[in-house]
């Protein structure tokens, strides 16, 4: 780990600051921070946790009321494990409660700081947690197509740190880039910023975009220029969004989904589980292609016609994720083929430098042909460019395809993104699999030449025989050329 490494992972890495000696009581962690930092105590007092009152004093008929039951939920689960008394209430969430224990008065900043993970989260909102870790065992692939729990935000991090590439990389602080995404599974920050925790910043796709973003998943760019997104900017502040997911529509005045409502609602229930409909997960693969008619993945898909049912007609829904898959499988199918050129010449060892300059990846990575690690790791001819492209177009381009097809932005997939990019990827992998082929045949001539008399060369294919023309035209032009000079010379 490197520095930063313990606010991305504090279960493993955090330590508390050693320079501040003090037993802290509950008071002073605001009355200090107000001074030192601001900006913590300034997000808390405007959030939930800084006002329970507040929201115990909401008449029903506030969007806001129906968080007086979660206090009640959170104070019986405290209840539960003995950290509350009976008929006692909480009066607040404050920094000592999460930073040291629930409930505490005191506490030894420089021995019982700790940075609070999603197990800390956990101790109060017990169905939030259990929620999000139920995507560990809801998500077991029929096929294998994927490690069970895969890919989820449970497991956001163990993906990450299991990465081969991720952990042989030298340039930590590069490789941390990756982890700051992959960091749903060891906080709730990741979605619900400290330490104002905003449900209300939760649910709007800005939220999401941190992460779900770029070249090799544009799910903010392909929702953001879909019809849905453009209703989300231009109706969106029109909408009530301190009104539950659940309600959004009926009472929050929202005539567009976001990403919360499509990606947390199943089968009319809103949780953390967000894994329940994923049929493609990642990154479009050939055994998700030749299974989308196992029940699994039907029934998967029916949740999917149902979530979209909440806007529009049976009719429609089936018919746009009909055409969604047909897409995903051609820009698969293309990419593929360009698998196939490119591993063959891996295989037949004709890749620039293969034989000559082409050092293993770091350990435990093993060398491939356009692979994963080649889009992060270099040195010599690993990778070669053709790779590199090759890399680009499965780990970028089909991915790019394939979200903006899954969130309706049409020229997500066919021309600024997605399709024409996988035809411009595929055409260089043909052209080089083409020259480097016709390289490695004259390559072969010439040594084939070398070891025999001029007369005796076997003019049986058109390419020999074309260097045999070529060799005479040059022998001619060369004479020539000789002739001439003897015949300035001799005037």
């Amino acid at each position: 780990p490197i520095p930063i490494s313990k606010y991305l992972n504090p279960h493993d890495f955090y330590k508390p600051p050693q320079t501040i000696d003090v037993d802290a009581q509950r008071a002073q962690c605001v009355e200090c921070h107000q001074q030192a930092t601001p900006g913590w105590t300034h997000s808390w007092k405007g959030s939930v946790h800084g006002n329970l009152d507040a929201i115990r004093n909401l008449p029903d008929s506030d969007a806001r009321a129906y968080k007086k039951a979660m206090i009640t939920e959170v104070e019986n689960n405290l209840r539960s494990m003995g950290t509350l008394k009976a008929g006692e209430t909480l009066k607040e969430v404050g920094c000592i409660d999460c930073h040291m224990g629930v409930g505490k008065e005191h506490g030894q900043h420089k021995t019982e700081l700790k940075m609070p993970d999603a197990a800390a989260c956990g101790q109060c909102h017990v169905q939030q947690f259990a929620e999000r870790e139920s995507e560990r065992d809801t998500f077991t692939w029929p096929q294998d197509q994927w490690k069970p729990g895969h890919p989820s935000h449970a497991l956001s991090m163990k993906a990450n740190v299991e990465n081969a590439v991720w952990a042989a990389m030298e340039q930590r602080e590069v490789a941390e880039g990756c982890t700051f995404c992959h960091t749903p599974q060891t906080t709730c920050n990741s979605c619900h910023t400290r330490h104002e925790f905003s449900a209300v910043e939760a649910r709007k796709p800005q939220a999401c975009a941190q992460c779900h973003n770029g070249v090799d998943h544009n799910e903010f760019e392909g929702y953001m220029l879909s019809k849905h997104g453009t209703i989300y900017q231009t109706r969106g502040d029109n909408w009530d969004w301190n009104v539950r997911l659940a309600d959004a529509m009926e009472k929050g005045k929202m005539n567009a989904p976001t990403c919360a409502f499509c990606h947390m609602e199943y089968e009319g229930k809103f949780t953390h589980n967000m894994v329940r409909k994923a049929r493609w997960a990642f990154v479009p693969m050939p055994k998700i292609a030749e299974n989308l008619n196992h029940p699994w993945f039907t029934q998967r898909k029916e949740s999917w016609v149902s979530t979209c049912s909440n806007c529009h007609s049976d009719s429609f829904a089936r018919a746009y994720l009909d055409g969604m898959d047909k897409g995903i499988i051609s820009g698969l199918e293309i990419t593929e083929k360009a698998r196939s050129v490119l591993v063959k010449l891996y295989n037949d060892r004709l890749l620039p430098g293969q034989t000559t300059n082409r050092p293993a990846p770091p350990a435990p990575e093993k060398d491939d042909a356009g692979g994963f690690f080649q889009l992060f790791w270099q040195k010599g001819n690993n990778p070669s460019a053709i790779e590199y492209v090759f890399a680009d177009m499965w780990e970028h381009h089909q991915i790019k395809h394939y979200k903006g097809l899954a969130h309706m932005n049409p020229g997500g997939y066919t021309y600024t993104e997605g399709w024409s990019q996988l035809i411009g990827a595929a055409a260089k992998i043909n052209d080089e699999d083409t020259r480097l082929r016709e390289a490695a045949e004259i390559r072969s001539e010439l040594t084939r030449i070398s070891g025999q008399k001029r007369g005796d060369l076997d003019l049986d294919s058109p390419t020999r025989r074309a260097w045999a023309g070529g060799l005479g035209l040059l022998a001619m032009l060369a004479g020539t050329g000789l002739l001439m000079r003897r015949e300035r010379k001799s005037g």
